[in-house]
């Protein structure tokens, strides 16, 4: 069974941790609509993608 010699320091485990937190979401505008979206995904406002309507707006109302 593997079991630490030595307790890990405060300093090394909070090292290890430095990367460990939340990063905001990339965040572009919708060029057609002007809402703020995910990059390269269809747009929820208006259905557009990559300046063609990819989803219908009777769909998106149901």
């Amino acid at each position: 069974m593997a079991v630490p010699q030595r307790r890990t320091s405060k300093t090394a485990k909070r090292l290890r941790r430095t990367h460990f937190y939340l990063k905001q979401p990339t965040m572009v505008e919708c060029p057609h609509c002007g809402a703020m979206i995910k990059p390269h995904r269809v747009c929820p406002e208006c259905g557009y993608y990559d300046g063609k309507q990819v989803i219908a707006k009777a769909a998106k109302e149901k």
